[in-house]
């Protein structure tokens, strides 16, 4: 199955520089104006190879059987180190229980290893490691193919390293690593990262895999980490290091994964080394599948990266629970806080130097110490159902925002519901926006910047707290004088009814705003419909009783005074 990966023109750059390298090529792509990465091949398992070895590990020593001429094994107790000096596709299958040893092979061929109900654990190194035959700097892709349920785990040092090799993990692959089967891998380590190749890491239908890492990275894919299917497990409880960590792409198409985070950002030699569940540094794409990522590291993010974010389909939970590190890690409008000095990082759900666009998919974001959502460029939602919840803005941009449809609820408990430090437009979509008391509001722009916030026809908003001074209103919108905290109220603009249910606090104002003048209820009583973002809305409730709410007309500012 060929997957065409879109990337933005300037990661698209970067990788034509650098990762034009075995069946990672860049394409032209007809339907945009910018190019793609070919991994045509990703799903395309071997099924018939040259030769199968096989490797059974036992305490009385290992034994290997299926060799040849070109392909021979050094055995030393259950310390297996296999040379492929031939030209054959080798199938090794693997079984047996070992809690000293190691698979160490050296090949310039594709191979497969299908580990069979195996259990291996090295003191002494990785347990499982792929390497280049005759350039020590080249790897070959590995097929690890799961049948049965298997473990692997590395040692708390690794003292076997040859100096002119690496050997980054408990599976370390100098090559691509494809997992796929239908069996399970739990893979325990402690003294580097979970599963690292020096290429690309894919997880594909079927596969169980589950990843404790108290040292490094859960999984590393250095050009990218696909997952398409199977269910993937992984908790970091090391300083600094990632669920999953890539130089360039993160990409999730299917299956269910989940990412726990505990450890802490810190600062190693000079440096800060941030904690997350996900870091890709040039682009994360959310295309299918599910996604459910917890931090409660000091200053740790949920899924970051240097580049740009795409959320198109599947389904995202992060909760960040973590304090703020260094000394000052809170602040306003995501402009000085946790980002003023080196030393200093805001605990943040989901946090991109580069642009986010969501288009379909549902997201949820829970921050209790930072910002829900930020970007350091512009964000643009056009479809699917935002979820943010935080104490700083729930969500923020450095430059433009742009919402034109969806289902986006941004509440914040202690600064502004939507704030965009360029112009803001509203022109679609259901907005509930949820800001602090005054000074805060629901929804922010840079007026100060000589930006604006523009509210225009086709868009249907719900706003506890003011909108930002100077608003240009296209569409009219409209205010009650006060609001009662912790009830449901019903919306109705022309035939659609909306229920949504009021906070504990936030701004004096309630504003409501709809292609069509909407009417409004409080303290009704909601049953049916569609729940989403988090409960906070309801879509085409069947709604009973409450009282009607006088509306006036409303021309944007006029900050808060507290709360009814």
């Amino acid at each position: 199955m060929k997957k065409s990966i879109l990337w933005p023109v300037a990661a698209l750059l970067l990788l034509a520089v650098g990762c034009n390298k075995d069946n990672i090529t860049v394409v032209s792509d007809t339907t945009s104006s910018g190019g793609g990465v070919d991994v045509s091949d990703v799903e395309n398992i071997d099924t018939n190879y040259d030769r199968t070895v096989n490797v059974v590990f036992a305490t009385a020593g290992a034994t290997v059987s299926g060799t040849g001429d070109s392909l021979t094994a050094t055995v030393s107790g259950n310390d297996v180190t296999i040379h492929n000096l031939g030209t054959e596709k080798v199938l090794y299958n693997v079984s047996g229980t070992t809690t000293d040893g190691f698979l160490k092979i050296y090949s310039d061929r594709k191979q497969a290893v299908r580990l069979d109900g195996a259990s291996i654990k090295n003191t002494r190194g990785a347990a499982i490691n792929v390497q280049g035959e005759t350039t020590r700097s080249k790897g070959k892709r590995v097929d690890l193919i799961l049948t049965g349920a298997s473990t692997v785990a590395d040692g708390s040092s690794y003292t076997l390293t040859p100096s002119d090799e690496d050997e980054k993990a408990a599976i370390f692959s100098e090559g691509q690593i494809i997992v796929s089967g239908s069996g399970s891998l739990t893979v325990n380590a402690t003294g580097k990262s979970g599963i690292t190749s020096d290429d690309y890491v894919a997880f594909l239908d079927g596969c169980t895999v589950d990843v404790s890492s108290s040292a490094g990275h859960g999984v590393r894919g250095k050009d990218f980490i696909l997952v398409s299917g199977g269910t993937i497990t992984v908790n970091v409880s090391a300083n600094g290091r990632k669920g999953f960590s890539s130089d360039s792409l993160v990409r999730f198409e299917g299956g269910e994964t989940t990412i726990g985070i505990t450890g802490s950002t810190v600062v190693e030699s000079g440096d800060t080394a941030r904690s997350a569940g996900i870091k890709a540094d040039q682009l994360f794409e959310m295309a299918g599948g599910s996604l459910t990522i917890t931090n409660s590291g000091t200053g740790g993010k949920g899924i970051s990266g240097d580049g740009a974010a795409v959320f198109s389909a599947g389904t995202v939970n992060v909760t960040v629970t973590g304090n703020n590190f260094g000394s000052s890690g809170g602040g306003w409008g995501g402009g000085w806080g946790g980002n003023n000095s080196n030393n200093s990082v805001g605990a943040k759900g989901i946090k991109f130097d580069g642009a986010i666009t969501i288009t379909g998919g549902t997201i949820a974001v829970t921050a209790s110490k930072h910002e829900g959502i930020e970007t350091k460029s512009t964000l643009t939602i056009s479809g699917g159902q935002v979820y943010s919840q935080s104490s700083d803005d729930a969500i923020n941009s450095a430059s433009d925002m742009t919402i034109s449809g969806g289902y986006v609820c941004a509440y914040s408990t202690g600064n502004d519901g939507l704030d965009a430090n360029g112009d803001l437009y509203i022109n679609g979509g259901v907005v509930y926006a949820i800001g602090a008391s005054s000074p805060e509001v629901a929804i922010d722009a840079n007026t100060e910047g000589g930006h604006k916030l523009y509210i225009q026809s086709g868009a249907t908003i719900i706003a506890i707290g003011t909108l930002e001074n100077g608003a240009q209103l296209s569409q009219s919108c409209y205010q009650a004088s006060s609001w009662t905290r912790n009830v449901w109220y019903s919306m109705t603009v022309g035939n659609n009814t909306y229920a949504f249910k009021t906070p504990s606090s936030g701004g004096s104002r309630l504003v409501v705003s709809g292609p069509q003048q909407p009417s409004l209820k409080s303290n009704v009583t909601v049953s049916g419909g569609t729940s989403i973002c988090k409960g906070m809305l309801n879509l085409a409730p069947e709604t009973s009783g409450g009282s009607n709410v006088t509306l006036s007309n409303y021309s944007g500012g006029g900050g808060g005074g507290g709360w009814h």
